[in-house]
């Protein structure tokens, strides 16, 4: 990246860090089982919610279903959405919400089910916007209907970020929308509905939020609040992935990890993620490859082409997760960190590369991380889009 660009990037997100402590940040009241959600929407008058899901989890969703109007909350379902929430999605759900008068919304399921309700409510506050005219930074300006968010994965912490990642059917161009009104007011963090979880996706997701908490820590825009979330965040995926991934019915574990992805969200929606993400969405938006995997596989590498500009604060992170000495170096603490996430992947079955990747569409995708992650992220090191090429490569199934 040239000498001025990388000016340009550095004061963008000086601004940025120094505006945190005066931006509307929350986070979420949080409920630790759904019998308690409810009356949250009947103690506000809420008649009518829309339920936003996907076709599998939609199996879960059955309690939540009989709940609601037992307390006098009629429930409409939207069940299509997408692994990556496109417009399409968005689209449709919002037409149900608006036919059938809904003046609530619950997200239940991944990130994905998260994304498409905050794009809905994103579309109800803002009827005369597009979901493209919306996407980049603080674009929404209005209170979006009452939502609340029930992660059924522990990894992507949608429920307490400012962000809606949205893909773009026709031409596969994946972009977050972040603006402070989609952060959700009720999260709830129940792991009986997280039991279910297939051990690999219980695998990725968790590594997507160790991904946050990292990323988030080891930028150049951390406060004191999101490197403590960070930091207990890597505590618990350390102390809990494992035993969540062997038994999925282990309660502790799994609470453990919903906490922990809850911590990352909040960590990472006030100080940013990095490259890894840039890189995962755009693959995402190409592909249709899971973000947990994507980011999964993506994050001892770029962690690795950082090099000595993240040993000092991945050092922090390896003492503090118990994976390194407090006599280490800095570069040997970092490295054992490293070294850690990628026993953790080989431990779960997480591949070292994804397949599909073409040759021909590296420079398009390339620029397309580029243009997401800068100037905007505060990572270690800046890379422009050749710079970034690099990594699909170093991920292409050979």
């Amino acid at each position: 990246m040239n000498i001025f660009k990388k000016i340009y990037c550095r004061i963008f997100q000086g601004c940025f860090h120094l505006a945190i402590p005066i931006l509307p940040y929350r986070d979420p009241k949080i409920l630790d089982s759904i019998e308690k959600l409810p009356a949250e929407f009947a103690a506000k008058g809420i008649k009518k919610v829309l339920l936003v899901t996907d076709p599998v989890i939609r199996s879960l969703t059955g309690e939540l279903e009989k709940l609601l109007p037992a307390a006098g909350v009629e429930c409409v379902v939207y069940d299509k959405t997408n692994a990556n929430p496109t417009v399409s999605n968005v689209e449709e759900a919002l037409a149900l919400y608006v036919s059938q008068n809904c003046k609530g919304l619950i997200a239940f399921g991944g990130g994905s089910s998260m994304d498409c309700a905050k794009a809905v409510g994103a579309r109800v506050a803002c009827p005369h916007k597009s979901l493209a005219q919306m996407k980049g930074i603080l674009k929404i300006h209005r209170r979006i209907p009452l939502l609340a968010a029930i992660p059924t994965t522990a990894g992507t912490g949608s429920e307490t970020t400012v962000a809606a990642v949205i893909t773009d059917d026709k031409t596969h161009y994946k972009y977050p929308i972040n603006d402070f009104p989609l952060i959700p007011r009720i999260a709830v963090l129940d792991p009986k509905v997280t039991y279910s979880l297939p051990a690999s996706l219980t695998a990725t997701t968790g590594m997507d939020a160790m991904t946050h908490a990292v990323e988030a820590f080891i930028g150049g825009s951390t406060t004191k609040k999101t490197r403590d979330y960070s930091i207990r965040a890597v505590q618990l995926i350390l102390q809990n992935i494992e035993k969540a991934y062997k038994d999925g019915h282990d309660e502790t574990a799994r609470r453990n990890m919903l906490i922990a992805s809850n911590l990352a969200g909040g960590a990472f929606s006030r100080s940013y993620v990095g490259y890894v993400h840039a890189v995962a969405h755009s693959l995402g938006g190409a592909y249709n490859i899971p973000h947990g995997l994507a980011n999964s596989v993506l994050l001892p590498i770029v962690l690795r082409r950082y090099g000595s500009k993240a040993w000092k604060k991945l050092a922090i992170l390896a003492v503090a997760g118990g994976v390194a000495l407090r006599n280490d170096s800095e570069q040997v603490a970092a490295e054992k960190f490293i070294a850690e996430i990628c026993r953790l992947n080989a431990a779960m079955g997480i591949p070292q590369t994804l397949s599909g990747i073409k040759t021909e569409d590296i420079p398009e995708l390339a620029r397309r991380a580029d243009k997401e992650g800068n100037p905007l992220y505060p990572v270690p090191v800046l890379w422009n889009a050749k710079e970034l090429e690099q990594f699909y490569y170093e991920v292409m199934a050979k």
